[in-house]
């Protein structure tokens, strides 16, 4: 896309999480910039690291340096998508699959990925749901739940 005019058509997938390999046209994540080293000797957490802004976040992290982990939920394809985009750029990459709104599970990952990496120095708490409805009032409990586990409870298990 090249331009403040030139938009990619609104899409929607009827399944969560959606699947990014599963657009038209796939986001562009790799923008073209040299890193700097500025994450060098360290390890990250990436939430949701598969696809959209967690992808974009895990690429931009190994291109400074840093050894990457990524959590996501079920996206196979996609994690190895950014597992490749990742080690690319020269850094190591490990990938746990679960569920974030689980508590047992966040710990086991976290102690996953510290003993991959020897250490974890950032954690970046990016995976999120929703359910979209037309009217509030169509929300059902266990969509506000669900939502509650992965966007808040969350980042309280991870951290």
């Amino acid at each position: 896309m090249n331009g403040p005019e030139s938009h990619p058509p609104a899409q929607h997938q009827e399944r969560q999480p959606g699947r990014q390999h599963a657009m038209q046209p796939e986001p562009e994540v790799v923008p073209e910039w040299t890193g700097a080293g500025l994450l060098r000797g360290k390890a990250a957490i990436i939430t949701g690291g598969d696809s959209g802004i967690g992808r974009a976040v895990a690429v931009a992290y190994a291109r400074e340096g840093a050894d990457v982990g990524i959590v996501y939920l079920e996206e196979h394809e996609d994690a190895q998508e950014t597992r490749r985009l990742v080690e690319r750029e020269g850094t190591r990459f490990a990938a746990v699959a679960g569920d974030v709104g689980d508590e047992a599970f966040c710990r086991e990952a976290v102690r996953t990925l510290a003993g991959e990496f020897g250490r974890l120095d950032v954690l970046v708490n990016n995976a999120g749901e929703q359910h979209l409805q037309q009217r509030l009032e169509d929300v059902t409990e266990s969509q506000l739940v669900r939502t509650f586990k992965t966007n808040i409870f969350s980042l309280f298990f991870m951290t």
